[in-house]
């Protein structure tokens, strides 16, 4: 072909007789030079180009590159990926962990070690076990020592109660939490006035006055010393709560205390208002060795609400109940004993409760009124306390405590003022309290329109505690007749009389003919938080009359169904009581007169005997009225401390003495014996008269043996 026209040539002509290059044998076929590389296969495409099916495990244009197949991380939770043949691998799996890409968490609690019910908690190549209250150690083996020095979780000096599986923390005042670790906020109730900063403390706070204000809670008004002159005494006074004054006239200043402080210098705190439904006040635990006695001087027209509680299991409680005062009182022995009082006290003004708790007695006194008594029957003697006595509320966990256990029919606080308040013959000081919940001082919240000195003279002698008012000329004095004793301004006393006696000291009085009757009521017996099923019909005494006028004559016993608020129902043996008058001093003496003639002769000695029985104290005695000339002294002398005299009118042995059917009361033999006839003959009068009958034949046939 050298040498020859490409133009005139035909094709055939062309002929290749030389090696070809590579060069242009890859132009007329793209896989002619083998691309593909590691086993690629290459395939031929348009325009002169190829593509390379590569083999697994490698990729690129020509397959040149080998796939990484760890790329990216397959293996999970910590293992190593290596790459093997064809585009594969394998997950070297951490110790704990299985599977193709190490993505199984061996389970350990397979075959665990833990103790005493503790739980299995499967981690990487181990297990832990989470130990039930009171245990701890690796497998929960070791039983946890509570409130040990070795482990004392409560905190700033709480006290750690061990519950054998648990611990409970009881928080000193002013702190809370599991692990008494918070500090109460004092500061979300205070009583700081006059635009006083509450700074808290613990279990406590203080008022920061602003301006010229003082005072524990910035009441007392401003005042500043260029108001006193240089020469007063009050340029240096000492008022803690009040405002100095100079009295005109003297060298000295006074004290004129802020409401509820009292004290030469103002300095005790001893009348609070209660104005909310969470107000209280905590005191140390009440002492009852070798006696409690608590006096609360208050006010209020709320029916319902905390006085005082004490206790736990055994405890005592006062509240107001439907305006009465219920008292629930529990030495330890069951049943808890529990009273009311007859007097209302939801009447807004000032009534005095005195509280008196001798061993398993405890009694009730209502302004100075009657006193009411319950003993709590059993084995133990003393109420024992060991907790907080709180006046006016309670907080609410021992609060929910006496409420569950019947203690407390309510946990709404005393809402009024407590004007004074005594604990065994110590007035209280509210500024000494180890907490005051929502309390302000002084009674401004709820005097009455009455003067609050005429208020203070009604009730002088009311509260009768010697350490209180050594001037307190009610305090010795001679009223008589369960009258009242009022003190006057000028220092001295008067004495209120009951209707039907008079004199300066009620002495004189209609105590021959008083003026108290019986009526028939129908009542529900009630005791422990139970009742009868129905109202039963009881005799009582009524009017006004001394309180010895009416005794018991008779009583019936009767079976009565009780039920309880707690559901419970239980049958019980009452005595039904159907009082009367009591015998009068005419009475005794005119049967005294009539004893005589027919028992002893003209100028003999006479001897009568009474059998002498004290509801009072259970005693039995015998008074010998050997000499009847001196029978009219004995008789004044014992009459008014016996209030049950049965008399046998012969000089022969005592021996129906003890006898019911002779009747109680100094000089109505004659009339009980009738009545108890009368009432014999009525219920069985044909067995009475045929045991006449028998009587009469028995007596002749008799006779007629005598006469023979």
């Amino acid at each position: 072909m050298k040498d020859k026209s490409i133009l005139s040539t035909p094709s055939s002509a062309f002929q290749c007789k030389g090696k070809v290059s590579n060069e242009i044998m890859a132009k007329c076929d793209a896989c002619f030079t083998f691309p593909c590389k590691n086993g690629g296969k290459c395939l031929t495409q348009p325009e002169r180009d190829y593509q390379c099916d590569c083999a697994p495990g490698f990729h690129g244009k020509n397959c040149e590159f080998m796939i990484d197949a760890c790329y990216g991380n397959p293996c999970r939770n910590g293992a190593s990926c290596k790459v093997l043949e064809e585009g594969r691998f394998s997950c070297l799996c951490l110790a704990g962990f299985s599977g193709m890409r190490c993505e199984t968490n061996i389970d350990d609690c397979d075959n665990n070690k833990c103790q005493n019910n503790a739980t299995c908690v499967d981690l990487v190549n181990t297990y832990q076990c989470k130990c039930p209250a009171g245990f701890m150690g690796q497998f929960c083996e070791t039983k946890i020592p509570f409130c040990t020095d070795k482990y004392n979780p409560c905190k700033n000096n709480a006290r750690c109660v061990d519950h054998d599986t648990y611990y409970t923390c009881e928080c000193l005042p002013g702190f809370k939490g599991e692990n008494c670790t918070m500090n109460v906020d004092d500061c979300e109730n205070h009583m700081c006035q006059n635009g006083g900063t509450c700074i808290d403390g613990i279990n406590d706070y203080k008022c920061k006055c602003d301006g010229d204000f003082s005072g524990k809670f910035c009441e007392i008004t401003a005042l500043v010393a260029m108001m006193y002159p240089q020469t007063s005494p009050c340029q240096h006074h000492d008022c803690v709560h009040g405002v100095c004054f100079q009295p005109s006239g003297s060298n000295d200043y006074l004290c004129k205390c802020a409401p509820g402080y009292s004290g030469k210098r103002c300095e005790y705190l001893t009348s609070l208002s209660f104005i909310h439904n969470t107000s209280y006040v905590e005191l140390e635990p009440l002492r009852t060795k070798p006696e409690a006695n608590v006096t609360i001087m208050f006010a209020t027209s709320q029916e319902n609400g905390v006085l005082m509680y004490d206790g736990h299991q055994e405890h005592l409680a006062v509240e107001l109940f439907n305006g009465r005062i219920r008292v629930s009182y529990d030495v330890g022995n069951y049943p808890v004993s529990t009273m009311y009082s007859f007097e209302m006290v939801s009447d807004g003004i000032y009534h005095v409760v005195e509280l008196i708790a001798i061993k398993k007695n405890f009694t009730l006194r209502v302004d100075r009124g009657p006193a009411r008594s319950i003993i709590n029957e059993g084995t133990k003697d003393y109420l024992r306390l060991n907790t907080p006595m709180y006046l006016g509320g309670i907080p609410p966990e021992p609060g929910r405590q006496a409420f569950t256990q019947w203690h407390l029919r309510n946990l709404t606080s005393f809402h009024g003022c407590m004007k004074e308040v005594w604990i065994n013959h110590k007035q209280v000081d509210f500024g000494n309290a180890q907490t005051q919940q929502k309390v302000q001082p002084g009674c401004g919240m709820i005097e009455s329109d009455r003067d609050d000195e005429e208020q203070e003279d009604e009730m002088d002698g009311m509260i009768k505690e010697p350490a209180a008012n050594p001037s307190d000329p009610c305090t010795d004095h001679r009223c008589k007749h369960d009258s009242k004793c009022v003190a006057t301004v000028n220092g001295e006393y008067v004495c209120k009389c009951r209707p039907g006696f008079k004199g300066k000291y009620c002495e004189q009085g209609k105590e021959e003919s008083p003026t108290c009757r019986k009526e028939q009521k129908r009542e529900y017996y009630s005791e422990n938080d139970c009742r009868s099923r129905k109202p039963l019909k009881i005799a009582k005494c009524t009017g006004s009359c001394a309180s010895s006028c009416c005794h018991a004559r008779k009583s019936k016993r009767r079976k009565v169904r009780i039920i309880c608020s707690d559901g419970t129902r239980y049958t019980k043996d009452i005595d039904i009581l159907e009082p009367r008058r009591a015998p009068t001093t005419a009475d005794l003496n005119q049967h005294i007169l009539n004893l005589k003639p027919s028992v002893a002769p003209q100028n003999e000695p006479y001897k009568l005997t009474f059998f002498v029985e004290n509801e009072t104290d259970n005693d039995a005695r015998h008074l010998q009225l050997t000499d009847f000339t001196d029978s009219q002294n004995h008789r004044q002398t014992y009459s008014n401390y016996y209030d049950d005299v049965i008399v046998e009118s012969y000089d022969g042995p005592v021996d129906k003495t003890k006898n019911p059917r002779y009747g109680r009361g100094i000089g109505h033999e004659s009339y009980c014996v009738l009545s108890a006839l009368l009432y014999f003959v009525t219920v069985t009068a044909f067995v009475y008269l045929a045991i006449l009958w028998i009587k009469q034949k028995m007596y002749i046939r008799m006779e007629q043996m005598h006469w023979w």
